[in-house]
């Protein structure tokens, strides 16, 4: 059983994501990840919640705050960039805990490298925002915010 607070939605960034808005624009927009916070931390608050928005270059770290996640928060919201294709651990980290989790992709995984098809996190979490850019994290708000509303 969580000891979640009812309104905190983690929102999690893996690696890399430190980089957006200069790191391959045409794939990932100009936006920052500062914007990205903003733009995150104002859907919430007009829903009613608030974000601990967070970015790690390290997986362990990452398993770490999705395991905190999982007793402080009432939901994750987790883009884990390249580690949702290559790490189990993350995947064991969503499996344990017992919040739902978003899994978010700025970009369209499908439509990409073959290897960015498989995620390691789609089926251990309640569902998967991609290729929307930025707005996904919006969407990922407002999907979660339903979600925990219904009493999921």
């Amino acid at each position: 059983m969580s000891d979640s607070n009812n309104n905190l939605i983690y929102i999690l960034n893996g690696p890399n994501l430190n980089l957006l808005g200069t790191r391959e624009v045409s794939i990932y927009g100009a936006t920052t990840l500062e914007d990205i916070k903003n733009l995150s931390t104002q859907k919430a608050s007009k829903l009613g919640y608030q974000c601990d928005f967070r970015q790690t270059n390290t997986e362990g770290e990452l398993v770490d705050w999705i395991q905190e996640g999982g007793r402080q928060a009432a939901g994750i919201i987790l883009n884990a960039a390249a580690y949702t294709h290559t790490s189990i651990a993350v995947h064991d980290a969503v499996a344990a805990i017992n919040v739902p989790v978003i899994e978010l992709h700025l970009s369209n995984i499908f439509a990409r490298e073959d290897y960015r098809h498989h995620s390691y996190v789609s089926d251990v979490s309640a569902g998967v925002i991609c290729g929307f850019g930025a707005n996904g994290y919006a969407l990922a708000v407002t999907a979660l915010v339903d979600l925990l509303q219904q009493g999921s």
